[in-house]
């Protein structure tokens, strides 16, 4: 994802509820220093919705948009991309494994555990 298609992604996770395009533009004001266009707001959120990242609510005016999943299913999508695109999955694995955090790797154990049981 480019800067501003993160920038909106997350001010739709954030958000408890759908926002349409002039909400996500007045706190992208609020979170950044310039205010975009709408046009360029729109354009982001339908390249974001082609994507699948975004749905949109056009039963209803003005259309309301939000996130197609949660930030924690779409980090899990991304790291699934990546472990399969790895030639070698396992020292990819290995990898990552060894490069966490104790308390991390504690929680991993106890996840495996309970997944096992």
């Amino acid at each position: 994802m480019g800067e501003l298609e993160q920038a909106i992604m997350n001010l739709l996770w954030d958000s408890t509820e759908p926002l349409t395009a002039n909400e996500v533009r007045e706190a992208l004001a609020q979170r950044q220093d310039n205010e975009p266009a709408i046009t360029t707001v729109l354009t982001v959120l339908g390249r974001l919705s082609k994507k699948g990242f975004v749905t949109k609510d056009s039963s209803r005016r003005p259309h309301e948009f939000s996130a197609a999943t949660s930030r924690e299913e779409h980090t899990v999508q991304l790291l699934n991309d990546v472990l399969g695109s790895a030639v070698d999955k396992h020292a990819v694995l290995a990898r990552f494994i060894g490069g966490i955090e104790p308390s991390d790797a504690q929680h991993v154990r106890h996840l495996l555990q309970s997944r096992d049981s």
